[in-house]
């Protein structure tokens, strides 16, 4: 989808590049870009720099960047044109035999909104009128619509990175220690979450090692909340 957007964009000078935040690297994200075969650019940040350097707390999000490096919109959900899990709920539908808490998982991702047709069209309008879109911002509104950075969350950003090093080396119990404190200090950062709750569970169930999981915490904060919709 992310390629088709990109066909209909490029020849008006914008680029889509995907980045995958995977501590796992290519083993775990690579399958998954091989098997969408796409021809733009797709990276790979297994030190998950984007996180710290731009305050991603989710997937997928996007940011837009202008032709001399600047931000013109800081970190927002992005879907690319259409909801991925909609369609493929609409197309495919739930395999009968799929185990239990995948079942509940995706019954409670059905409640998540999106709005990706308002985002896909707002990103054309800047394709089009560049700094002229009304969608195009000025770095004073970026900054302020930015995440802000309290002692806490850059805290939780170094156990985060601690946690990475020490799981990366194979020190797998002392990692979680540090992805835990991660969560502690910045619950509202699924990234965390989600890189931690995987490397257990691929379907981030519940585990004994942590407090929280996927489909738990999504239920106490509500669905609805889980993708703050873009400010468009």
């Amino acid at each position: 989808m992310w390629q088709e957007l990109r066909s209909e964009l490029r020849p008006q000078g914008v680029e889509v590049v995907t980045v995958a935040l995977d501590t796992g690297g290519a083993d775990a994200a690579g399958p998954f870009i091989d098997a969408a075969s796409p021809e733009h650019p797709s990276l790979i940040d297994a030190a998950h720099r984007l996180d710290a350097l731009l305050g991603i707390t989710n997937v997928p999000t996007g940011v837009w960047v202008d032709e001399h490096g600047v931000l013109v919109r800081p970190p927002e959900v992005a879907h690319p044109g259409r909801s991925v899990l909609r369609d493929m709920m609409r197309e495919h539908g739930v395999p009968e035999d799929a185990p239990p808490i995948l079942l509940e998982t995706l019954a409670e991702a059905s409640k998540i909104r999106v709005a990706p047709e308002r985002y896909a069209e707002a990103l054309r309008d800047w394709a089009a009128r560049g700094a002229e879109s009304p969608y195009a911002l000025s770095p004073g509104e970026v900054v302020e619509r930015s995440r802000p950075r309290p002692a806490e969350h850059s805290r939780a950003a170094a156990h985060f990175e601690l946690g990475q090093h020490l799981y990366r080396g194979g020190d797998l119990e002392d990692a979680r220690g540090h992805f835990r404190e991660a969560h502690r200090l910045d619950p509202g950062n699924w990234t965390y979450k989600r890189q931690a709750w995987s490397i257990d569970d691929p379907f981030q169930g519940p585990s004994e090692h942590y407090d929280g999981d996927w489909l738990s915490d999504v239920r106490a904060a509500g669905a609805e909340s889980y993708y703050p919709l873009p400010d468009l």
